[in-house]
């Protein structure tokens, strides 16, 4: 399985997402390819966002390694599902996707009943994002 993570600028959820992702798939002995991109190109090449690669540091996930990328047609091939951490970034990835696409874009929360992840970037609120993050991590991987 191949699940890519996307949001705005890949620096602060989708990359928490990967971060999470990596960690509990490999707690849970699950052998996946997890990686994650944004809709934009704000932030290609740069690290996570420094408040969030904290947050994230002090629950157990380095995201020190990670760089932004933009989402890529290829991705829409490359990939099995893209999960997107909020509405808008959802319907952007759907006009991008190339014809042909294989992998099945959803709302990364859905199985949660809820739509978005609100971006920290903004909200300054990166505790409550990474607990988001964890538990629609938890709820993907049950279902794998």
């Amino acid at each position: 399985m191949r699940i890519l993570f996307l949001c705005l600028g890949n620096i602060c959820r989708s990359a928490a997402a990967e971060g999470v992702a990596r960690h509990q798939a490999a707690d849970l002995g699950l052998k996946l390819h997890i990686d994650s991109a944004g809709t934009g190109d704000y932030h290609a090449g740069e690290p996570p966002y420094g408040p969030m690669q904290q947050a994230a540091r002090a629950r157990g996930y380095d995201l020190s390694a990670q760089r932004a990328r933009q989402l890529r047609a290829a991705d829409f091939t490359d990939f099995d599902l893209i999960l997107a951490m909020d509405r808008q970034n959802f319907k952007d990835a759907q006009r991008v996707a190339p014809k042909g696409g294989t992998a099945r874009l959803e709302l990364f929360l859905a199985p949660l009943g809820l739509s978005d992840v609100p971006d920290p970037y903004y909200t300054r609120d990166f505790d409550g994002c990474l607990d988001l993050i964890e538990r629609g991590v938890a709820a993907r991987l049950q279902a794998l």
